[in-house]
């Protein structure tokens, strides 16, 4: 009975981290550039668990251990949405942002202009070029942007976007505000053959007809279990009060 109610509990457990996971894809289905997550259990046996039936012979006991969270890094569907600071990477790799912590990397590319002239994201992280931070002139009109990331001012050039990839680009970590991190010791290489998309976002690759799916299925497997251990709960119950009963 022990086993049984160790088991449903570890069981809970994970599901409830697969259920915060589920619930961040969806609140992030319109968030641009935005990667799903998913979880990742695997199986944790307990060697000396007491087989009551077996004569005093211990045997293993499986539960579930919550092991990791993968990021799904395939690309989101292109919307077009005629902004001319707005870009979409058609391709591998990540824009460069310059945070407080120090450099990140998003498919995020909603870009604007900040109060000083430069281009940031649209949490205020300036964009990266080849040559440092991207920066604009108040006169500037007819903003630019080439497929190949190059930014331009009518003829003025005002930099080329800094576009990067991994070769390792699973062990990158989320950091907040639709940005990676990259591991110490991983190092970024420059992507030449990823096209920049003017006038255009990507979009989260989140499926939300298949979050909700599995939402439901998690919700109902969940109720489940909960029952199965008020159920186990209920027999330890009674067997006390049975066993409260027994004359001296």
């Amino acid at each position: 009975m022990e086993n049984a109610l160790l088991i449903g509990l570890s069981r809970q457990t994970v599901l409830r981290r697969s259920l915060d996971v589920i619930a961040n894809n969806i609140a992030n289905v319109n968030t641009s550039g935005f990667k799903a997550d998913n979880s990742v259990f695997e199986e944790t046996t307990m060697p000396l668990a007491r087989d009551e039936r077996g004569g005093g012979v211990n045997r293993r006991v499986s539960f579930v251990n919550d092991r990791a969270t993968w990021h799904d890094l395939r690309q989101g569907g292109i919307e077009m949405t005629g902004a001319p600071l707005d870009v979409a990477l058609d391709g591998s790799g990540f824009l460069v942002v310059q945070t407080p912590a120090g450099e990140r990397y998003t498919r995020n590319g909603s870009l604007q202009i900040n109060s000083t002239g430069e281009l940031v994201t649209s949490t205020g992280f300036r964009v990266l070029g080849e040559g440092g931070p991207i920066v604009m002139q108040p006169q500037d009109k007819h903003i630019t942007i080439a497929s190949d990331g190059s930014i331009a001012a009518g003829d003025a050039q005002r930099g080329k976007l800094r576009i990067v990839d991994f070769a390792q680009s699973a062990r990158l970590q989320k950091d907040g505000a639709n940005n990676f991190v990259a591991p110490a010791g991983m190092q970024a290489t420059p992507v030449t053959t990823t096209r920049v998309i003017q006038g255009a976002v990507e979009k989260s690759n989140v499926q939300s007809v298949v979050e909700m799916t599995r939402m439901i299925d998690v919700t109902r497997t969940y109720t489940t279990i909960s029952q199965m251990l008020q159920n186990e709960s209920d027999l330890r119950r009674s067997a006390i009060e049975k066993l409260a009963d027994v004359p001296a």
